[in-house]
Protein backbone atom coordinates (compact mmCIF):
# COMPACT_ATOMS: atom_id res chain seq x y z
CA UNK A 1 0.00 0.00 0.00
CA UNK A 2 0.82 4.06 -0.49
CA UNK A 3 1.93 5.82 2.54
CA UNK A 4 -1.04 8.66 2.63
CA UNK A 5 -1.58 11.53 5.46
CA UNK A 6 -5.35 12.49 6.04
CA UNK A 7 -5.97 16.25 5.80
CA UNK A 8 -9.16 16.23 8.37
CA UNK A 9 -11.18 19.07 9.26
CA UNK A 10 -12.65 16.47 11.81
CA UNK A 11 -16.32 16.58 9.88
CA UNK A 12 -18.34 14.73 7.75
CA UNK A 13 -16.16 14.65 4.26
CA UNK A 14 -13.23 14.06 5.12
CA UNK A 15 -14.47 11.73 7.52
CA UNK A 16 -16.62 9.87 4.35
CA UNK A 17 -13.27 9.98 2.09
CA UNK A 18 -10.68 8.48 4.92
CA UNK A 19 -13.71 5.58 5.65
CA UNK A 20 -13.46 4.96 1.31
CA UNK A 21 -9.89 5.20 1.39
CA UNK A 22 -9.65 2.48 3.86
CA UNK A 23 -12.32 0.46 2.64
CA UNK A 24 -10.05 0.33 -0.91
CA UNK A 25 -7.13 -0.71 0.58
CA UNK A 26 -4.85 0.85 -2.11
CA UNK A 27 -3.55 3.74 0.82
CA UNK A 28 -1.93 3.05 4.12
CA UNK A 29 -3.23 6.36 6.04
CA UNK A 30 -1.21 6.82 8.73
CA UNK A 31 -1.68 10.04 10.34
CA UNK A 32 -3.92 12.79 10.10
CA UNK A 33 -3.37 16.75 9.37
CA UNK A 34 -5.68 19.47 10.58
CA UNK A 35 -5.03 23.23 11.07
CA UNK A 36 -5.95 24.69 14.60
CA UNK A 37 -5.92 28.14 15.39
CA UNK A 38 -3.28 28.35 17.88
CA UNK A 39 -4.85 31.96 19.58
CA UNK A 40 -8.31 29.93 20.32
CA UNK A 41 -6.98 26.58 20.39
CA UNK A 42 -9.79 25.44 17.49
CA UNK A 43 -10.11 23.73 14.45
CA UNK A 44 -9.60 26.67 12.23
CA UNK A 45 -12.89 27.58 10.75
CA UNK A 46 -14.70 24.40 12.41
CA UNK A 47 -14.32 26.31 15.76
CA UNK A 48 -14.13 22.46 17.07
CA UNK A 49 -11.95 22.54 20.41
CA UNK A 50 -8.64 20.78 20.19
CA UNK A 51 -9.39 18.48 23.09
CA UNK A 52 -12.40 16.98 21.34
CA UNK A 53 -10.11 16.97 17.79
CA UNK A 54 -7.64 15.07 19.88
CA UNK A 55 -10.34 12.17 21.21
CA UNK A 56 -11.83 12.16 17.87
CA UNK A 57 -8.23 10.64 16.54
CA UNK A 58 -8.66 8.26 19.61
CA UNK A 59 -11.38 6.71 18.49
CA UNK A 60 -10.24 6.50 14.83
CA UNK A 61 -6.91 4.77 16.36
CA UNK A 62 -4.92 7.68 13.80
CA UNK A 63 -1.60 9.80 15.18
CA UNK A 64 -2.94 13.45 14.97
CA UNK A 65 -0.66 16.15 13.42
CA UNK A 66 -1.37 19.94 13.75
CA UNK A 67 -0.84 23.06 11.10
CA UNK A 68 -0.57 25.45 13.99
CA UNK A 69 -1.47 28.72 12.56
CA UNK A 70 -2.23 32.21 13.51
CA UNK A 71 -5.20 34.27 13.74
CA UNK A 72 -6.27 35.24 10.19
CA UNK A 73 -3.06 34.09 8.57
CA UNK A 74 -2.15 35.73 5.44
CA UNK A 75 -1.91 32.99 2.42
CA UNK A 76 1.96 33.82 2.42
CA UNK A 77 1.92 32.78 6.19
CA UNK A 78 -0.47 29.67 5.56
CA UNK A 79 1.52 28.20 2.27
CA UNK A 80 4.37 28.49 4.27
CA UNK A 81 3.46 26.85 7.19
CA UNK A 82 1.82 23.89 5.49
CA UNK A 83 5.15 23.44 2.82
CA UNK A 84 7.13 23.16 6.19
CA UNK A 85 4.48 20.66 7.50
CA UNK A 86 4.65 18.71 3.77
CA UNK A 87 8.46 18.48 3.21
CA UNK A 88 8.40 16.46 7.06
CA UNK A 89 5.94 14.25 6.12
CA UNK A 90 7.80 13.99 2.36
CA UNK A 91 11.41 13.06 4.84
CA UNK A 92 8.94 10.46 6.54
CA UNK A 93 7.87 8.56 3.18
CA UNK A 94 4.43 10.07 2.69
CA UNK A 95 3.59 10.38 -0.92
CA UNK A 96 0.52 11.27 -0.98
CA UNK A 97 -2.39 13.36 0.12
CA UNK A 98 -5.74 12.81 0.90
CA UNK A 99 -8.86 15.04 0.86
CA UNK A 100 -12.21 15.80 0.95
CA UNK A 101 -13.32 17.85 -1.67
CA UNK A 102 -16.32 17.09 -3.74
CA UNK A 103 -16.28 19.34 -7.03
CA UNK A 104 -14.96 22.93 -6.27
CA UNK A 105 -12.26 22.64 -9.29
CA UNK A 106 -10.22 26.20 -8.34
CA UNK A 107 -9.28 24.41 -4.78
CA UNK A 108 -8.73 21.17 -6.55
CA UNK A 109 -6.12 22.78 -9.09
CA UNK A 110 -4.52 24.86 -6.06
CA UNK A 111 -3.94 22.04 -4.26
CA UNK A 112 -2.43 19.96 -7.32
CA UNK A 113 0.08 23.01 -7.90
CA UNK A 114 1.10 23.67 -4.34
CA UNK A 115 1.78 19.98 -4.21
CA UNK A 116 3.50 19.07 -6.77
CA UNK A 117 6.52 21.32 -6.27
CA UNK A 118 6.72 18.92 -2.53
CA UNK A 119 6.74 15.49 -5.31
CA UNK A 120 3.22 15.15 -3.44
CA UNK A 121 0.42 13.16 -5.23
CA UNK A 122 -3.34 14.57 -4.23
CA UNK A 123 -6.05 12.10 -3.84
CA UNK A 124 -9.82 12.82 -3.92
CA UNK A 125 -11.88 9.79 -3.13
CA UNK A 126 -15.25 12.03 -3.54
CA UNK A 127 -14.65 14.02 -6.48
CA UNK A 128 -17.29 14.00 -8.70
CA UNK A 129 -19.57 12.34 -6.58
CA UNK A 130 -23.02 13.96 -6.64
CA UNK A 131 -23.41 15.40 -3.06
CA UNK A 132 -26.87 14.15 -2.09
CA UNK A 133 -25.99 10.27 -2.73
CA UNK A 134 -22.78 11.12 -0.81
CA UNK A 135 -24.86 12.42 2.67
CA UNK A 136 -27.12 9.62 1.50
CA UNK A 137 -24.18 7.26 2.17
CA UNK A 138 -22.97 8.99 5.37
CA UNK A 139 -26.09 8.33 6.68
CA UNK A 140 -26.98 4.98 5.69
CA UNK A 141 -23.11 4.14 6.54
CA UNK A 142 -24.24 4.96 10.36
CA UNK A 143 -22.14 8.03 10.58
CA UNK A 144 -23.17 10.63 13.30
CA UNK A 145 -22.34 14.59 12.68
CA UNK A 146 -23.46 17.88 14.25
CA UNK A 147 -23.25 21.09 12.44
CA UNK A 148 -20.58 23.54 14.12
CA UNK A 149 -20.48 26.08 12.01
CA UNK A 150 -23.05 27.83 9.44
CA UNK A 151 -22.13 30.48 6.91
CA UNK A 152 -24.57 33.41 7.24
CA UNK A 153 -24.46 34.44 3.66
CA UNK A 154 -26.34 31.04 3.03
CA UNK A 155 -27.96 29.91 6.36
CA UNK A 156 -29.44 31.57 9.62
CA UNK A 157 -28.64 30.54 13.02
CA UNK A 158 -31.33 27.72 13.42
CA UNK A 159 -29.37 25.19 10.87
CA UNK A 160 -26.01 25.58 13.64
CA UNK A 161 -26.16 22.64 16.39
CA UNK A 162 -28.52 20.64 14.09
CA UNK A 163 -27.27 16.51 13.85
CA UNK A 164 -27.14 15.86 9.93
CA UNK A 165 -30.11 13.62 8.97
CA UNK A 166 -33.11 13.53 6.83
CA UNK A 167 -35.18 16.06 7.70
CA UNK A 168 -31.67 18.48 8.19
CA UNK A 169 -31.57 17.79 4.38
CA UNK A 170 -35.23 18.50 3.49
CA UNK A 171 -34.94 21.68 5.61
CA UNK A 172 -31.91 22.86 3.32
CA UNK A 173 -33.05 25.90 0.98
CA UNK A 174 -32.44 24.76 -2.99
CA UNK A 175 -29.48 27.00 -2.94
CA UNK A 176 -27.47 25.08 -0.30
CA UNK A 177 -25.30 22.30 -1.27
CA UNK A 178 -26.12 18.73 0.75
CA UNK A 179 -22.30 18.46 2.04
CA UNK A 180 -22.34 22.32 2.26
CA UNK A 181 -19.20 21.96 -0.24
CA UNK A 182 -19.44 25.71 -1.22
CA UNK A 183 -18.58 26.14 2.23
CA UNK A 184 -22.63 26.84 3.87
CA UNK A 185 -22.07 24.60 6.87
CA UNK A 186 -18.98 22.98 8.56
CA UNK A 187 -19.95 19.51 10.77
CA UNK A 188 -18.30 17.51 13.47
CA UNK A 189 -18.27 13.37 13.16
CA UNK A 190 -18.51 12.13 16.73
CA UNK A 191 -19.62 8.23 15.73
CA UNK A 192 -19.73 5.73 13.09
CA UNK A 193 -18.31 2.62 11.88
CA UNK A 194 -14.58 3.72 12.21
CA UNK A 195 -14.97 4.69 15.72
CA UNK A 196 -14.07 2.49 18.68
CA UNK A 197 -17.14 4.29 20.18
CA UNK A 198 -19.17 7.35 20.07
CA UNK A 199 -17.29 10.34 21.45
CA UNK A 200 -19.65 11.82 24.36
CA UNK A 201 -20.08 15.81 24.25
CA UNK A 202 -22.32 18.68 25.59
CA UNK A 203 -23.52 21.25 23.34
CA UNK A 204 -22.33 25.15 24.36
CA UNK A 205 -23.61 28.01 23.32
CA UNK A 206 -24.10 29.51 19.65
CA UNK A 207 -22.15 32.50 18.66
CA UNK A 208 -22.03 34.97 15.67
CA UNK A 209 -18.36 36.26 14.54
CA UNK A 210 -17.43 38.23 11.55
CA UNK A 211 -14.51 37.82 9.18
CA UNK A 212 -12.70 39.51 6.81
CA UNK A 213 -13.43 38.80 3.37
CA UNK A 214 -10.67 36.30 1.80
CA UNK A 215 -9.03 37.48 -1.78
CA UNK A 216 -8.63 34.22 -3.05
CA UNK A 217 -11.84 31.49 -3.16
CA UNK A 218 -8.70 28.79 -2.70
CA UNK A 219 -8.42 30.55 0.94
CA UNK A 220 -6.84 29.09 3.86
CA UNK A 221 -10.51 27.43 4.90
CA UNK A 222 -10.69 25.44 1.69
CA UNK A 223 -14.08 27.23 0.97
CA UNK A 224 -15.44 29.78 -1.64
CA UNK A 225 -17.21 32.88 -0.07
CA UNK A 226 -17.85 36.01 -1.81
CA UNK A 227 -15.63 38.93 -1.67
CA UNK A 228 -17.93 42.07 0.38
CA UNK A 229 -16.31 43.67 2.92
CA UNK A 230 -16.83 40.94 5.71
CA UNK A 231 -18.61 37.67 6.51
CA UNK A 232 -20.10 36.03 9.19
CA UNK A 233 -20.56 32.38 10.95
CA UNK A 234 -22.49 30.83 13.33
CA UNK A 235 -20.41 28.26 15.36
CA UNK A 236 -21.90 26.09 18.01
CA UNK A 237 -19.45 25.32 20.95
CA UNK A 238 -19.29 21.48 21.23
CA UNK A 239 -18.33 20.76 25.22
Amino acid sequence: MFKAYMNWSGGKDSTLALYNVMKEGKYQVDCLLTSINAVHDRISMHGVRRSLLEKQAQLLGLPLVTLEMPEQPSMEEYENLLQQKIRAFKQQGYDYSIFGDIFLEDLRKYREEKLSSLAIQPVFPLWKIDTRELVKQFIELGFKTIVVCVNGQYLDKSFCGRIIDEQFLRDLPDNVDPCGENGEFHTFVYDGPMFQHPLTFSIGEIVYKEYDAPKSSADVCGQSVDNTNNYGFWFCDLV
